[in-house]
């Protein structure tokens, strides 16, 4: 069993304590725009293995890739398509999710394909920790299965003991996953319906 602190993310040193662990090769939840998630930095392939052991979550799904900004998705992108630039121009911060081809210095535990799933969600505690720790590995933190949590309380109720860090960013709006689209072919293909409708995203590529 792991110890789990729980820091309210307004405290002065929140993102500091949760970018020490990180570095470490641990793990943090965090609040986001739709849910909370818990992740690991993306380049580092045993802590984003590590999730899948938290969460109980099946190895064969991939883990969707946080950025801070639109300029870090070369990060962890090779030739991006402008399909995928003009929707991140549109749609970041938000709920979005834009599937691209893959850095191959990624590693296997966030995909095992020559594509990554990638987003900025638009929360302030998100985006300081983003920035501060680079892209990381993230999906929701909860036990594989169980509700997606939208407090704080109901991280702890699920992965109290199994993660080393809580941030405390109050209530997240909860809701529905973002629109995933996959950016590889000639047109957009809606991998799953979110806030952002398929008409939406096709005028924003007129």
């Amino acid at each position: 069993m792991t110890e789990t602190r729980l820091i309210p993310a307004a405290q002065p040193n929140a993102i500091e304590q949760a970018l020490c662990v990180l570095c470490a090769g641990g793990l943090a939840a965090f609040p986001t725009d739709t849910v909370y998630g818990v992740g690991a930095l993306a380049f580092d392939g045993p802590a984003v293995e590590s999730i899948y052991a938290a969460k109980d979550r099946p190895v064969e799904k991939a883990i969707p890739v946080l950025i801070a900004d639109a300029e870090d998705l070369d990060k962890v992108a090779v030739d991006i398509p402008r399909m995928a630039r003009v929707l991140a121009a549109r749609f970041w911060p938000g709920p979005l999710t834009l599937v691209v081809p893959k850095q191959p210095t990624l590693p296997e535990a966030v995909s095992a394909t020559v594509t990554v799933a990638v987003r900025i969600p638009d929360h302030p505690v998100a985006r300081a920790l983003l920035r501060a720790a680079g892209p990381m590995a993230v999906t929701s933190a909860n036990l594989s299965g169980q509700p997606s949590p939208v407090s704080a309380e109901e991280v702890m109720r699920q992965l109290n003991g199994r993660i080393p860090l809580v941030l405390d960013g109050g209530i997240t709006p909860g809701g529905i996953p973002s629109t995933l689209v996959d950016c590889l072919g000639a047109e957009p293909v809606i991998l799953r319906e979110g806030p952002l409708t398929k008409e939406q995203i096709l005028a924003a590529l007129k």
